[in-house]
């Protein structure tokens, strides 16, 4: 009989990611910060597909099947790569504290990718050799992470090896690595500084998106997709939801080649199949699915990108087709109009960008707006807080478009939308979130009363959902516009904010709670606690002047024998 773990503290799972946190920032004084997280999310991911297939290798041993434990199809038909013996995590540990350690780290992610073609271009390219790091301290970062207890033993009641917790013992696992994963980026990018940004999205963020858009099926694409933090949580959304992961398809693209080869880690580690394209590159010079019709776009693409284009390249790109060029000096619209031209007839995106983009009217970026609102494709607009994001100061907006505002029934799970034609949803968020440390500020999130719930339910009420409880099949509550939060407007109200689309020009101020007081009452006690306040200052100064006096500061100090 199998016996049942011990449950582990959350406390001292916590405590164990910062203690591995710090260890692994000791490597600040080897390599600079912008390469170190390579380094460790490398490592975290070699660590983790050795346990599984060292899983794999003893569950062939138990079923009798010892004799196929060194054959290739029997690790890829449950989705494990195969792992030559030099390639593998205890190889790697044994050897740690060897000169050498740094090439034999890089051979065993030669090999990988090279034995499982689902991996190419993937892992680091003779990473760790090129980096000179110090030995001792990769040694002790290679024996925090032989600490990492990837693989989780899922068990029936009884105590007994269950097969119906199979998908509970394969999330487990998922969740144990994806949270090592999740905390080192977060960390990265609160460290980094600017740089960071460009692979991470804030949790709260990318969660808000998923639960506007509602991914449950389809093609989801990302056009800057960075670390795969966008769908990761998209695929999340679809489990929680009791949905299906395999009746979603993953297309991304990203530009730099080390976030690239994360993206592929990130999400390999999951269990996610993706298409990011076959190599790094830029989406706007090299559309690696140029023919691609997503069903949901969710992004985060890079805040104000300047230069972005010379004077004279993509002018004539198909892309901008109906719409005015974007201008080179910032990306902002040129995204925009990218993911508009890869949206199918029914889809939907839901992006962040800069505030700016809501108002700006440089070199034709105002015109580009009103077309896109005259084409009736904005569905949404929010205002969120400031200080979300780790890397930048930056007040940011979510936009959401969609090319179908009539009213639909969906066959895919998703709920009835009502038609919508010529009206646009605002949001104003601004005074949402909670500060989770003295700089930054998260939306909350779990339970109908979180600030995420707050604002999905909103839209979807809007849209014509039900937003009572699952089961119930009809709207507790229907939609009805919030001074100082929400307002359905309508285009008509658009045109006359001069196509502007920040949420606060629509929704107004919030009404202030009348205390039933009397004005007059009212005043008359404010004037005395002012005059109260006033002969205290008073009593105050005089007390500070005295004690200055006897110090021998006074004014006549200088006379003082």
């Amino acid at each position: 009989m199998a016996r049942k773990p011990a449950k582990k503290d959350a406390s001292k799972t916590q405590s164990f990611e910062q203690t591995l946190w710090a260890t692994a920032d000791k490597l600040r004084g080897s390599v600079e910060s912008s390469e170190y997280k390579h380094v460790v999310l490398s490592l975290i991911f070699l660590k983790f597909i050795s346990d599984k297939f060292n899983q794999r290798k003893q569950q062939l041993i138990n079923e009798g099947q010892g004799d196929y434990v060194n054959m290739v199809e029997f690790y890829t038909m449950t989705n494990t790569f195969y792992l030559p013996e030099n390639s593998r995590w205890e190889y790697i540990a044994q050897h740690a504290k060897q000169d050498d350690i740094a090439v034999k780290i890089d051979t065993a992610l030669y090999i990988i990718e090279k034995n499982n073609p689902s991996l190419r271009g993937a892992l680091p390219d003779n990473y760790f050799s090129r980096l000179g790091l110090d030995v001792s301290k990769l040694a002790a970062l290679i024996d925090g992470i032989n600490n990492i207890d990837t693989i989780v033993q899922a068990v029936g009641a009884d105590g007994e090896d269950s097969a119906d917790s199979a998908a509970q013992k394969a999330a487990s696992e998922e969740d144990i690595v994806g949270r090592v994963y999740e905390y080192f980026l977060g960390n990265f990018a609160a460290t980094e500084g600017k740089g960071g940004g460009e692979f991470y999205t804030p949790k709260c963020v990318v969660n808000l998106l998923a639960e506007m858009i509602e991914p449950y099926h389809g093609k989801i694409y990302d056009p800057c997709c960075g670390s795969g933090g966008m769908f990761v949580q998209s695929i999340k959304f679809v489990e929680s939801h009791q949905g299906n992961k395999k009746n979603i398809s993953i297309y991304g693209q990203e530009q730099t080649s080390t976030t690239y080869k994360l993206a592929k880690m990130n999400l390999a580690i999951r269990g996610i199949s993706a298409n990011l394209g076959d190599v790094p590159a830029d989406t706007f010079f090299k559309d690696q699915h140029p023919d691609l019709k997503a069903d949901f776009i969710i992004a985060n693409p890079p805040f104000n990108l300047k230069e972005w284009r010379g004077p004279d390249e993509l002018t004539d790109d198909p892309r901008w087709a109906g719409y005015d060029t974007p201008p080179t000096g910032n990306a902002n619209y040129g995204w925009i109009l990218h993911m508009i031209s890869k949206l199918s007839d029914n889809g939907v995106a839901g992006f962040v960008l800069a505030n700016g983009s809501m108002s700006t009217n440089t070199k034709g970026e105002g015109q580009i707006r009103q077309q896109m609102i005259n084409n009736d494709l904005v569905d949404c607009m929010i205002a969120l807080p400031g200080q979300l994001f780790y890397t930048t100061q930056i007040p940011v907006c979510l936009w959401f478009l969609t090319k179908n505002k009539k009213a639909q029934t969906f066959s895919d799970g998703r709920k009835q939308h009502r038609n919508r034609e010529g009206e646009t949803l605002f949001i104003d968020a601004r005074n949402m979130g909670s500060m989770v440390d003295r700089t930054h500020k998260e939306l909350t999130s779990g339970g109908e009363e979180s600030d995420i719930a707050r604002i999905a339910r909103t839209y979807h009420a809007w849209r014509g959902e039900p937003v009572s409880p699952e089961g119930s099949g009809e709207a507790e509550n229907g939609y009805e516009d919030l001074a100082g939060f929400c307002k359905s407007a309508t285009l008509d109200d658009i045109k006359a904010n001069d196509y502007v689309l920040t949420p606060g020009r629509y929704v107004g101020a919030a009404e202030v709670e009348d205390d039933g007081e009397l004005f007059e009452e009212k005043m008359q006690q404010l004037t005395q606690t002012l005059f109260q306040q006033m002969a205290e200052a008073q009593t105050l100064d005089s007390t500070i002047k005295q004690n200055l006096v006897n110090l021998g500061f006074g004014p006549n100090a200088q006379e003082a024998p």
